[in-house]
């Protein structure tokens, strides 16, 4: 059975392609902190952290009150989105890429807030855990189903 991509997913797909062409490995649907969840986190060869917030239509990016919620886990934060998309709704003093189900571009770089030590820490060892997690579901779901059923 395979399972069909929303149109977000597709979005982070080629982001995520994109991002591994500049050494970064990414994870999709992290939750940083409780009540939060980014759609692709990244991190970079130097332990730089970039999250990515995959808009695919108007009343996505409208809906999307938690934004500004993200910028504290990261040292860039930048929208994805397809060439469809209307980009000037976008505040400009965020990153901006042009992605598809392949591909992306990275359009306008996001300004450097850098992390502190502590807080850098803190999103790295949540960023491994995740993808270990992940890792772990793929090499044995059977524990992970009886995790998700509460079993």
């Amino acid at each position: 059975m395979t399972k069909t991509l929303q149109p977000g997913q597709i979005l982070a797909r080629g982001v995520c392609r994109h991002l591994s062409s500049y050494d970064f490995v990414t994870v999709v649907e992290l939750v940083p902190t409780p009540g939060l969840r980014v759609d692709v986190m990244a991190l970079g060869p130097k332990g730089e952290v970039w999250v990515i917030e995959c808009k695919s239509s108007r009343a996505d990016f409208q809906a999307d009150s938690k934004w500004q919620g993200y910028l504290p886990w990261c040292d860039r934060f930048f929208w994805a989105v397809d060439e469809a998309f209307p980009t000037d709704l976008l505040p400009a003093d965020t990153g901006l890429i042009l992605a598809d189900a392949y591909d992306a571009q990275i359009v306008r770089m996001a300004p450097e807030d850098a992390l502190s030590a502590p807080r850098r820490k803190v999103v790295t060892r949540t960023f491994a855990r995740h993808a270990a997690r992940r890792l772990q579901a793929l090499r044995d779901p059977g524990p992970a189903q009886r995790l998700a059923q509460g079993v």
